[in-house]
C-alpha cells in the first residue's frame, strides 16, 4: 500500500462536524436506498474524493458484484459501460488477491485486460474500502477516487464512515424484514383467495337474460269465415271498435251470383210443385210426383239459405269491444284467405301479459310464481315487475331458427299496464344457487356435452 510522506493535516473542528452530520444522516434515512444515496455523496464532507461507488456482495467466493450507487447520479444505469467495467475490474482484482482489508488501487493494480479502459473511466489513486459487519462478513465496499494520493489521516475517518454505515445498512436491510414483507405478501394472497372463495360460494338467486313482448290477454280472435279474397278492411290497425261493427268485406261477386242462381232455381222447383200440387185432383200422375217435388222445393231453400248465409258472411263484424290489432291493409287487401285463418284480435288494452322466449341455451328451473323484472325499450329505466303464471314444457323453434321455451308472467301493478306491442328485455329468476354455479353454468354445460360425461 501506497503512503503519503506528506504530513497528515490535523483533525479539525470542521472535519468532526461533518463527521458527525454524516452519521445524523445515517440515522435519519428511513429505506437502504436513501442510506446508500447518502454515502456516496455526503462523505465528501469529511474526505475530499471525486467519485465514490458503493459495490454489494453478492457472492464474493464466485466474484459476483453489483453496483449499488454512484456519486452525483441519482440512479445506477445498469447497462452503462462504465458501471460494467467497475464491476469487471472488482471481480478480477477479487481472484487474483482477495481484497480484505482497506488499500489503495492504482494503474499498476489494475488486470492487462482491463488497463485500456482505466484511463477513460477512472482517475489515477483508488481507495478500496470494504464494509464489515461485526462477524466479519463483508456485505459490500466502497470504492473512491481522486487526483491526489490518500492521507493516512483520510482513511482513517473514511473507515469510520464506512463502519458507521454498515452497521445502519444491517438494520435498514436485514433479512428477517424481507421474510416478513414475503409472509405478509403470502397472508395477503392467501387472504384474496379465501374471500374469493367465500365471494363464489355465497347464495344467489339463478337468473336468465331473454327478449319479451307485451301480449293481449285472451284477445277475441277474428278468423275468416269462408274462404276467398279480402276486398276492403274498414278500420284502421290500432283503432278502438264497437261489438258488431263491420271490419272487413269479402270479395263477393262470386256468392252473390250464387245466392241469385239459387232463388230462380227455387223458384222454378215452386212452380212445378204448385202445378202438379193443383193438377193432382184430375190426374193421379201428377198427385204421385207432388212429394218428390215438394222435396225438391226443401233443397232448393236449402241451397238458397246456404248462399244467403255466405253472403251475409262477406261482412265480418267485431265480437266485442276493444282495440282491433292487426298488421297492416296493404297485407290483407286482394290476399285470398281460407277457412279459420287468424287475420285480426280484438283486445282490451287493460287486460294484458308478457310472453316471454327462454333460449334452450340459458333455460333455469322455473316455477309458477316466480319474479320477472321486465325492461321495455320504451321505457329502459323503468324496470316493471311481473310473475310467472305458465311456462311451456317443450321448447319451439321460434322465427330466426331460435329454440326457446315460451313463458307467460302478468304484471303485478295494475296501475302500470303497458302498451300492447311493447318489445323489450326480460331477466327471470329461478331458484337459489351459488355464485360460482351463477358464472360458470354456461361453461360447465359446455364441457359437459363436450366430454359426454
Amino acid at each position: 500500500m501506497n503512503r503519503s510522506t506528506e504530513t497528515a493535516p490535523r483533525f479539525n473542528l470542521a472535519t468532526a462536524s461533518a463527521l458527525l452530520e454524516i452519521e445524523r444522516l445515517f440515522r435519519v434515512a428511513r429505506t437502504a436506498r436513501e442510506l446508500q444515496f447518502t454515502l456516496v455523496n455526503e462523505a465528501r464532507g469529511a474526505v475530499a474524493y471525486r467519485q465514490a461507488i458503493l459495490l454489494s456482495h453478492g457472492n464474493a467466493d464466485k466474484g459476483s458484484y453489483r453496483v449499488k450507487a454512484v456519486s452525483s447520479l441519482p440512479a445506477v444505469e445498469r447497462d452503462a459501460p462504465f458501471v460494467q467495467w467497475v464491476e469487471r475490474l472488482v471481480a478480477s482484482l477479487q481472484k487474483q488477491q482477495p481484497l480484505a482489508g482497506v488499500r489503495c488501487l492504482s494503474f499498476d493494480d489494475c488486470p492487462e485486460k482491463l488497463k485500456a479502459e482505466w484511463k477513460e473511466f477512472s482517475l489515477p489513486y483508488v481507495l478500496w474500502c470494504p464494509l464489515v459487519q461485526s462477524d466479519g462478513t463483508a456485505i459490500g465496499s466502497l470504492w473512491c477516487t481522486r487526483e491526489t494520493i490518500w492521507l493516512d489521516q483520510e482513511i482513517a475517518i473514511l473507515r469510520r464512515i464506512a463502519d458507521t454505515f454498515t452497521h445502519a445498512w444491517k438494520i435498514l436491510d436485514r433479512p428477517r424484514h424481507r421474510v416478513s414483507t414475503r409472509l405478509r405478501a403470502r397472508w395477503i394472497t392467501w387472504a384474496l383467495v379465501g374471500a374469493v372463495l367465500a365471494a363464489l360460494a355465497l347464495p344467489v338467486r339463478m337468473s336468465a337474460v331473454a327478449p319479451a313482448k307485451v301480449i293481449p290477454r285472451e284477445p277475441a280472435v277474428v278468423s275468416a269465415p269462408l274462404n276467398g279474397v279480402i276486398a276492403e278492411i274498414t278500420v284502421p290497425a290500432n283503432a278502438l271498435v264497437q261489438e258488431g261493427q263491420p271490419l272487413f268485406r269479402y270479395e263477393d261477386t262470386m256468392l252473390r251470383s250464387n245466392y241469385e242462381v239459387a232463388e230462380k232455381n227455387l223458384a222454378v222447383a215452386l212452380a212445378d210443385y204448385h202445378r202438379a200440387a193443383q193438377g193432382s185432383f184430375l190426374d193421379t200422375k201428377n198427385k204421385a210426383e207432388v212429394p218428390l217435388l215438394k222435396a225438391e222445393v226443401e233443397l232448393k231453400e236449402t241451397e238458397r239459405d246456404f248462399a244467403r248465409e255466405q253472403l251475409d258472411q262477406t261482412v265480418v263484424k267485431a265480437p266485442r269491444a276493444g282495440f282491433l290489432l292487426y298488421s297492416d291493409k296493404s297485407d290483407w287487401i286482394g290476399k285470398p284467405v281460407v277457412v279459420g285463418e287468424r287475420v285480426m284480435e280484438v283486445a282490451d288494452p287493460a287486460q294484458v301479459e308478457l310472453r316471454v322466449n327462454l333460449p334452450v341455451s340459458d333455460a333455469i328451473v322455473l316455477r309458477e310464481g316466480a319474479s320477472v323484472t321486465v325492461f321495455l325499450d320504451a321505457h329502459p329505466l323503468e324496470p316493471l315487475a311481473a310473475t310467472v303464471t305458465r311456462a311451456s314444457y317443450h321448447a319451439e323453434v321460434l322465427p330466426g331458427n331460435l329454440l326457446a321455451y315460451r313463458i307467460t308472467a302478468t304484471f303485478t301493478d295494475p296501475a302500470h299496464v303497458p302498451r300492447i306491442g311493447w318489445q323489450g328485455t326480460a331477466k327471470v329468476y329461478g331458484e337459489r344457487s351459488s355464485v360460482f354455479f351463477l358464472l360458470f353454468r354456461r361453461p360447465i354445460s359446455a364441457a359437459r356435452q363436450f366430454v359426454g360425461l
